[in-house]
Order: C-alpha cells, then sequence, then structure tokens
C-alpha cells in the first residue's frame, strides 16, 4: 500500500529557501520546519509499526482459517450419519402407527 508520499523528514530537512528583501524570518522557518520533520519521524514510525501488525494479523487470520477448515472436515468425517436418515416416508409413517397403538391401545380406534 504505497501512498504517493512526496515529502519525507529528510527532504524537508534539505530544502533550502530563497530569501527575499522583505522575505521570511528563516529561524522562524527553520523551527516550524523541525516540527514539521519530528512529526514525519513520527508518522514513520506509526506506519511501519501498523503496516507490522497488519502483517502479523494477515497471518493469523490464514492460520485460522487453515484451521478452522481442517478441523470442520475432520468433524465430518467423524460424525456418522444417523440411522435414521435412511428412513422413507413409510418408515416413519409405521413407526407412528406403531407408537400409538401402543400409546393409546384399542381407545384410538373405537
Amino acid at each position: 500500500m504505497d501512498m504517493d508520499i512526496k515529502l519525507s523528514a529528510k527532504t524537508i530537512l534539505d530544502k533550502d529557501f530563497k530569501t527575499g528583501i522583505r522575505g521570511y524570518s528563516q529561524d522562524e522557518v527553520d523551527q516550524f520546519l523541525d516540527i514539521i520533520i519530528q512529526d514525519y519521524e513520527s508518522f514513520e514510525k506509526v506506519l511501519a509499526k501498523k503496516q507490522e501488525e497488519i502483517e502479523l494479523l494477515k497471518n493469523e487470520l490464514k492460520t485460522a482459517q487453515s484451521q478452522t477448515t481442517t478441523s470442520s472436515s475432520e468433524a465430518r468425517r467423524q460424525v456418522p450419519s444417523p440411522a435414521y436418515a435412511n428412513n422413507t416416508n413409510f418408515d416413519i409413517l409405521k413407526r407412528i402407527a406403531n407408537l400409538e397403538k401402543h400409546v393409546f391401545g384399542d381407545k384410538l380406534y373405537d
């Protein structure tokens, strides 16, 4: 992610300004540029640290995703399909009828 950065701390430090008859105070400009240089250096450090964190998090995410994929595929292999999964509707209806007969007995058919 390379942003189009035109200035660096070194570029700011090395910049020379021409002076005119009624120009700016050179000391004031230098002090201000020193503050800008310090900010740029701080920003560069923060940016580098954030890039490292991003890379670390990307690697952790890849690891977690691969572990999730591996564990879910293993779980699918380990879970046996239930015995009733192959039953047809007719088998289920027969079982229900037998249960009703057992629970309610002859009262159901009176």
